[in-house]
C-alpha cells in the first residue's frame, strides 16, 4: 500500500470488526460497535495534529501540558451510512463541527450525484475528516472530496471501516493528496459493487432497513 493509506492493526478494532461482519449481529449492536470503531480509529487519524505547550495549575502545583493547536476539525459523513460513525468521532473531538454530504449513483451513468450538502460556514478553515463505513468503488468518496475542495478545504482525510482495493486505487488516482484510514482492506468488489467478504450494506444494518 502507498504511504497515504493507513491500515489499522489494533486488536480491539479487529475484535469489534469481527462482530459487525457477522450476519447475525443485530441492528442495535451493529450501530453501537460501528460508533466504537470510529472512536478507536479517531485516535490514529488525529495522531499528526499539532500541539502547543501550556501550563496548567493542578491542586498541588503547575504542570506543563500539551494542548491541541492549529486548525479546528470538521467531520463530514457521507449520507446515510456515514452518520453511524459521527457520534464515535464526536466522543473524541467534541468541539468538532459536522457537515453532511448526500450522494447517490445515477443508475444510467453510474456517476455520483449530490442531492444534499450542508457545511459549517468556516469549513475552509478546518481540517476535514470524511467518514463512511465502506470504501467500495471510491466514487462517492472521490465526489465528496471534490466537493470539499470546491469549498476551499486543503487538509482532507478519509476514514473508512472497510475498503476494497478498487476503491483505494480510485481514490489514490483522483486525490493522491488525501490520507486514507481503514480498519481492513478486503479482497474485491462483486458484480453488484459490494465489498467481499465485507459486512453487507452498512446503511441498512445501521438503521435496520432493507
Amino acid at each position: 500500500m502507498s504511504d497515504n493509506v493507513h491500515i489499522f492493526d489494533h486488536p480491539l478494532i479487529h475484535h469489534k470488526l469481527s462482530i459487525i461482519r457477522d450476519k447475525n449481529t443485530g441492528t442495535r449492536e451493529f450501530r453501537t460497535i460501528v460508533s466504537e470503531i470510529a472512536a478507536l480509529m479517531c485516535y490514529e487519524a488525529t495522531r499528526d495534529m499539532p500541539t502547543q505547550e501550556i501550563e496548567v495549575e493542578t491542586p498541588v502545583g503547575v504542570a506543563k501540558c500539551q494542548k491541541l493547536a492549529g486548525k479546528k476539525v470538521a467531520i463530514v459523513p457521507i449520507l446515510r451510512a456515514g452518520l453511524g460513525m459521527v457520534d464515535g468521532m464526536l466522543s473524541m473531538l467534541p468541539s468538532a463541527k459536522v457537515g453532511h454530504v448526500g450522494l447517490y449513483r445515477d443508475p444510467e451513468t453510474l456517476a455520483p450525484v449530490t442531492y444534499y450538502c450542508k457545511m459549517p460556514p468556516d469549513i475552509a478553515d478546518r481540517d476535514v475528516i470524511i467518514v463512511d463505513p465502506m470504501l467500495a468503488t471510491g466514487g462517492s468518496a472521490s465526489a465528496a472530496v471534490e466537493l470539499l475542495k470546491g469549498y476551499g478545504c486543503k487538509h482532507i482525510k478519509l476514514m473508512n471501516i472497510l475498503a476494497a482495493p478498487e476503491g483505494i486505487a480510485a481514490m489514490q488516482k483522483a486525490h493522491p493528496d488525501v490520507e486514507i484510514y481503514v480498519a481492513a482492506v478486503d479482497d474485491h468488489l462483486n458484480e453488484h459493487g459490494y465489498i467481499v467478504p465485507g459486512l453487507g450494506d452498512a446503511g441498512d444494518r445501521i438503521f435496520g432497513t432493507k
